[in-house]
This record gives C-alpha cells, structure tokens and sequence, in this order.
C-alpha cells in the first residue's frame, strides 16, 4: 500500500512540512485492506507527499466514509499543497518560445506498489527525444487525483482508466485521449471485469454476492467498480443496499482480501490474476472466477490541451500512435528485444485511440445511474 503523509484539517501544508510531524517516520502510516493497519482517523486527509524529495508525488484521498465534495476537495488540496513543499512543484519553466521546457506525465498504478515509473521509462525516453522536453513522472495512487491535477493544470499527460477518463471528460477537464496499450498490434484494444470468490466457495454466479462483502477497486475504477455494478445490477442487486462495498485500492489487493477472507468476494481486471500468481502471492486454486464483463474499451494516454502547445501537442500524438511500440523502440535503441518494459506490462505497445471509443462506458453509466460516473 501506499505510504501516507498526513496534515489535520485546518493545517496548511506548509506549516505541517516543516513540523516534526511530518517527518518520514509519521508520514509512513498506511490503510487498506490484506493485514493492514486502520484507516487513518477521520480528522486526517492522506497524501503521498514528500517535502523533502525534489518531486511531490500525487497521492490517494480517503474515500471510505467520505463524502463526494471531501473526496474530489482533498485531491484538489494535494495538486495545490505541492506547491508549498519545494521548488519541484512550481510552475514549469517556459522555453524561448512560451512553451514549457517540462512535460508532467503521471499515472496511477494497477497494484499496491510504491511505484510504476519503471513501465514508462520507455515511453518517457521516446517523448524526451520526439519533444526535446523533460518528461518528469508522477506516481499518483488515486484516478481523483490525476483528474483534478489535470484540471488543475500541472499534470500535462496521463495514464487513465476508461471510466476515470470519462469522468474527466465530462466533468470539463481539457483532456484527449490518443492512444491505449495493446498486447500485440493486431489485438483489438480492450480487456474485462472479473469477478472473483474463494477456490474452494459455493459462490458461482453474481446472483450469489447478495450480503456478502464485495472488495471493489476505486469508485472511479472502470473494471473495478463501474462494470462490476453494471453487472450486479442486470443481476437483481442493489450495490448501495444489497452487499457491503470495500474499496480495495488495487487490483491486486482485491485478490488478495478475496484469498484473505477479508471480503466475501469481488473485482479485479481480467490479467491481474496471471500477475499475482507469477509473483507468489496467490496459488492456482485460490480463487475462481465467477464472472466476466463485455469488453471495455483500452485505458488511454490523455494530454492535457491547455497545458500543452500546439507543436508539442502534436508532436506527442506522433511519438505514442507510431514510435510508442517495442519494434519501433527496440530499433532507437531506447530498449533491448530482451528487455523492453511498457505500460500495463503489455507486450506490443501503443495504438492510436478518440473519445469515440468510450462510449460504451458512458452508456454503462446511463444504466446504472451510478453517482461516481457525476463525481468529476
């Protein structure tokens, strides 16, 4: 799980950065699920913030018990509290010609790591050259976050989910979605929910996640929260009244509360499954799927439209829909055949992707009314 730096309501960030109480010792509180501690108490908002480092890394907010305005407000307190805990997060430097000399690429990563910089080492090279900008990178470890760092202006491009996109989308942030990771080039761009039980549970169909205990990701997580109460609706279940909702934080920790006996049941995108079992942390048997989504549609990489100039603009669109694939890596030499790293651990790379695509998750949110599908 993340780490968390933790200010009281009321504090301004400043001040708190440079108390004792903000040293590294009392910002490593952490909260979730799999043998965790507690969540913090209810007079703390929790960010990953580091006043010390030379970048401030996006953090998650504190959803549980929380109400929507807390849950997008405390977001917003981060992208503008980093400000106040060094130079790293001023304002980019302007170029000769207006333009900005940074590019801030942040995404949020599908497991409980402290970081996924290394998957898009790749792509960062590839922009830095294609753009002759620094491309500085954000660990954030909620989509609210991005969203409002977006919206906010100082986040330049990111990773997103589909349903995260669409909140930000129509929730006015100037964002454009251009292009999703695929496993091969001729591999549609796609993936699923899956919902999940224990190996050896009578549980098998969603019909039977009535009051039970359901781990779901992020209420702004498309195969971890919208699909799913898609999917328990068409079922007859009522996701605010019929089962007790968990929030997981991750993929991964979803699976792994599943095995721990700490929820019933639950979500997880269809690959983390393949994920957890080559690290160790579940067998074969452990858990079974007993439910899978319609295809949604390929997570993409937005940029900001405002943040960005137009030539930059473009010039990013070119580098992701045509030189943001492990061909066309391997022969700048920005990678090796043997390793070549990439967003969502996918084998091929990049392909090119509009608005249109997410359709689908707008008509999901039409169905089930969902009050995170409003949140932005």
């Amino acid at each position: 799980m993340p780490s968390w730096a933790c200010f009281p309501a009321g504090t301004s960030a400043r001040r708190w950065c440079r108390s004792p109480s903000c040293s590294p010792s009392r910002r490593r509180a952490r909260s979730g699920v799999a043998g965790r501690s507690p969540a913090l108490p209810s007079r703390f908002v929790g960010f990953v913030l580091s006043c010390s480092h030379t970048r401030a890394t996006q953090g998650a907010v504190v959803t549980t018990n929380r109400t929507r305005a807390l849950y997008l407000a405390a977001s917003l307190t981060l992208v503008l509290a980093t400000a106040a805990c060094g130079q790293s997060a001023a304002e980019p430097a302007a170029g000769p010609d207006g333009s900005k000399d940074t590019i801030v690429l942040a995404a949020v990563p599908s497991e409980q790591s402290q970081s996924l910089q290394s998957q898009y080492d790749n792509i960062i090279k590839l922009l830095e050259q294609e753009t002759g900008k620094k491309v500085e990178f954000q660990n954030a470890t909620d989509y609210a976050a991005v969203i409002e760092g977006q919206r906010a202006g100082k986040i330049d491009l990111a990773g997103y989910g589909p349903f995260s996109y669409k909140i930000a989308k129509d929730g006015g942030v100037p964002v454009e979605p251009i292009g999703t990771p695929v496993k091969t080039k001729d591999t549609p761009p796609g993936y699923y929910s899956m919902g999940w039980a224990p190996g050896n549970s009578p549980v098998s169909s969603l019909n039977d996640f009535r009051g039970k205990k359901v781990c779901f990701v992020d209420k702004a997580s498309t195969s971890g929260y919208l699909y799913p109460t898609a999917g328990l609706m068409a079922a007859g279940i009522d996701p605010e009244k019929d089962i007790t909702p968990v929030m997981a934080g991750g993929h991964d920790a979803s699976l792994l509360a599943i095995k721990s006996g700490q929820c019933d049941v639950g979500f997880a995108y269809d690959t983390m499954i393949d994920q957890v079992v080559s690290k160790g942390q579940l067998q074969q048997g452990d858990v079974k799927q007993v439910w899978k989504s319609e295809q949604i549609a390929g997570s993409p990489l937005a940029m900001n439209t405002q943040t960005l100039d137009a030539d930059t603009q473009a010039k990013i669109r070119t580098a992701i829909t045509t030189k943001a694939n492990a061909p066309a890596l391997i022969d700048a030499g920005i990678c090796t055949p043997e390793k070549c790293d990439l967003p969502d651990k996918v084998k091929y790379g990049y392909v090119a992707i509009d608005d249109s695509a997410y359709e689908g998750v707008r008509k999901v949110c039409e169905v089930t009314k969902s009050e995170a599908c409003s949140q932005a």
